[in-house]
């Protein structure tokens, strides 16, 4: 028996500073000249001579361009946080909902990075919300959305909880250096909703996950020291990666798609609306092609935004809803991938979602 339990409110969270390409062409001319020596371009080019594989046939039009697709990205400014940009998007989703901090019985928080080492956002956020409620850190890196999503329902659905508060961040802009061109593909955000008991027929209707182990090896963390002698932290992509995606993603994509769908009791021509997890500028065509799909049925803000990984479901979500191309009682399909973690594909008819205010 169908429960109806789903997103009952969406908003999103953005730091106050934006760069754009023009940013790193005045500041970094040199740099933007020898891009394609550099660790972005390498890392995101072909195998071979030629396209070898779909991911790589959509890739083919960036490939003359050196910030590969990004046209402007939202970095943290002075005096931002993690945890001030998932506070921001948490109020906005408890607002939205029409609930008060007590209402609340369960928030769950997935922060890339947390604010500090060895302990999660989520019990220091909802000290600043003043939440009494039980606080959970969750993790599946670039798939936390999708992840707590499904978590979140089926403890509603479960009677567990009646409101539980999901909040997902990603500061990527402090694991690269400004003058490094992986700098270009990161941006940070935050994205927040809240899963309730919705109107009958609504909400979550199938899911579909599996592990993403091939992925193990390819995105690692490393410690360093900058100039001043204080650790940080600074992200690196095996060398290999781009090969590992192309051969991997179109059967991860399909398997959870077509899974959800199943599980859902419909087809993927039964879809309304496609999200997905723009970690590319290409990747939205790459799934168009893979999954056989309208154009018009999904939507890219890649471009806009960079690669804010596991904001980037919300994010696409969040402006597919405040533009109109989802309305209230479609079929709607997110996907989402995280490396070493897992890939997730959920199916819910869109209820009556208040959305937070526009992020400008």
């Amino acid at each position: 028996m169908h429960i109806p339990v789903g997103i009952r409110s969406l908003a999103v969270s953005l730091p106050s500073v934006v760069r754009t390409n023009k940013y790193y062409q005045d500041k970094y001319p040199e740099l933007v000249t020898e891009a394609e020596t550099k660790a972005l371009c390498r890392l995101m080019s072909l195998t071979e001579s030629t396209p070898s594989n779909d991911f790589e046939l959509e890739m083919m039009p960036y490939l003359n361009d050196p910030f590969r697709g990004t046209v402007q990205r939202r970095v943290l400014g002075k005096g931002e946080t993690a945890l001030t940009l998932e506070y921001r998007a948490a109020k906005e989703a408890i607002d939205g909902a029409k609930l008060s901090a007590n209402d609340v019985d369960l928030i769950i928080v997935s922060s890339f990075l947390p604010d500090q080492l060895g302990f999660g956002n989520a019990a220091f956020l909802a000290r600043e919300l003043g939440l009494k409620c039980g606080a959970w850190n969750l993790d599946a890196s670039c798939c936390s959305a999708p992840i707590a999503l499904e978590t979140a329902s089926a403890l509603v659905k479960a009677g567990t909880y009646r409101n539980v508060l999901v909040v997902v961040s990603c500061t990527y802009s402090r694991l690269a250096d400004e003058n490094d061109t992986l700098s270009w593909f990161f941006g940070d955000g935050a994205g927040a909703f809240v899963v309730s008991p919705l109107s009958i027929n609504q909400g979550i209707l199938g899911t579909k996950a599996i592990n993403t182990s091939v992925l193990c090896d390819q995105l690692r963390l490393k410690v360093t020291e900058n100039e001043q002698g204080n650790q940080q932290f600074r992200i690196q992509s095996a060398k290999d990666m781009n090969k590992i995606v192309g051969a991997t993603f179109p059967e991860m994509l399909r398997t959870c798609c077509e899974g959800a769908a199943v599980a859902a009791g419909v087809t993927l021509d039964d879809i309304d609306f496609f999200v997905f997890t723009t970690s590319t500028a290409w990747f939205v065509n790459f799934s168009i092609r893979v999954l056989n799909i309208d154009p018009e049925r999904t939507i890219n803000y890649y471009p806009q935004y960079a690669n804010v990984g596991a904001v980037l479901t919300l994010i696409n979500l969040y402006h597919a809803a405040q533009l109109g191309k989802i309305r209230e009682n479609d079929l709607v399909l997110m996907y989402s991938y995280g490396a070493a973690s897992s890939a997730a594909a959920t199916v819910m008819r869109w209820g009556d979602v208040a959305l937070g205010t526009l992020p400008q």
